[in-house]
């Protein structure tokens, strides 16, 4: 009788175990990381760091480029990329639209890879100069933020120039015809002007403010897989601390990459500086501060607190 009814609890804790199979560990097959035209993804991809980071948990690494921040988070917002590199201005944009959008690393700059450029011969000596001029940049970039702080710290308003919004190709095309004075933007745009049309430097990023570029994940990524946020924070850490002192490597995997003159890439990685670190007060005081006047100029359809949308990663954790 007892062999009998346990050969019954058998079969029903196998029809059970059929019916109702045990859950998987919560995980994405894939993950798909945006990047941007510079930097030091080349090398990081051709060192296969991340896959190697994450073969143990059975999860793929993907990756997909963009031209510029802002596409790059929209794609992110509609969940079509998870994780990503952009300057300090596509998120102020993308959280006053709406995006689903977290801060989950910063990477503080020296300053030195963005700048407004004008022509050689150009009588534009000054940002005070630019007025009346035709000026291109990056709707929703960092480099539209050091324009819009440029004229502000030069007494000059938005209304004082000609904004010319143009994407990194068209730009560059414009600004060699002369159909724009000057032109803000970012390595390794900046770094060819100089080196193929001797452009001339009027203000770098850090005359005029403090900047930052983020990492930046989807919120429903974040939310349901904070231990790969972190994962992937602290690999990319550490491939920031080795690109830090192997600025060679790290030029000619991007240079082999994009085709970009190596010695433009030589200038953008030699003036570069890769750290990267968790969100602190400093950084979204700055954050915050580029926000607010984003807001005062109407520039972004409402004010926002970018506090709101930081995530805390705690290296070591």
């Amino acid at each position: 009788m007892i062999a009998r009814r346990q050969l019954l609890t058998a079969a029903l804790l196998l029809t059970t175990a059929i019916a109702v199979p045990v859950q998987a560990e919560d995980k994405p097959a894939e993950i798909r990381i945006g990047t941007q035209k510079g930097g030091f993804f080349p090398a990081v991809r051709q060192r296969q760091t991340l896959e190697t980071a994450f073969k143990p948990l059975g999860i793929e690494v993907k990756w997909i480029d963009f031209q510029f921040g802002p596409p790059l988070l929209e794609a992110i917002n509609v969940g079509s990329v998870d994780f990503g590199f952009v300057g300090d201005t596509p998120p102020i944009f993308a959280q006053a639209g709406g995006a689903r959008i977290r801060y989950v690393a910063a990477v503080k700059s020296e300053g030195d890879n963005q700048a407004i450029i004008v022509p050689k011969d150009s009588p534009i000596k000054t940002i005070a100069d630019l007025k009346g001029k035709r000026v291109a940049y990056g709707k929703g970039s960092s480099a539209h933020h050091l324009l819009v702080a440029s004229l502000e710290k030069a007494g000059l308003s938005w209304s004082d120039i000609t904004p010319a919004p143009l994407a990194p190709a068209d730009a560059t095309a414009a600004f060699v015809k002369g159909s724009v004075d000057a032109w803000s933007i970012w390595d390794p745009y900046l770094a060819l002007a100089e080196l193929k049309e001797n452009a001339r430097v009027l203000v770098f990023d850090k005359d005029v403010h403090k900047p930052n570029a983020f990492y930046i994940a989807n919120t429903d990524f974040v939310e349901r897989y904070p231990s790969l946020v972190a994962r992937l924070n602290t690999t990319f850490a550490a491939e920031g601390d080795w690109a830090n002192s192997h600025h060679e490597e790290v030029a000619k995997a991007q240079a082999e990459a994009t085709g970009v003159d190596i010695e433009a890439i030589r200038r953008f990685v030699n003036r570069s500086t890769y750290n990267v670190a968790p969100l602190d007060a400093e950084v979204i005081k700055t954050q915050q501060a580029i926000a607010d006047r984003f807001a005062k100029l109407g520039l972004i359809p409402k004010p926002v607190n970018v506090s709101d949308i930081a995530w805390k990663w705690t290296p070591g954790s």
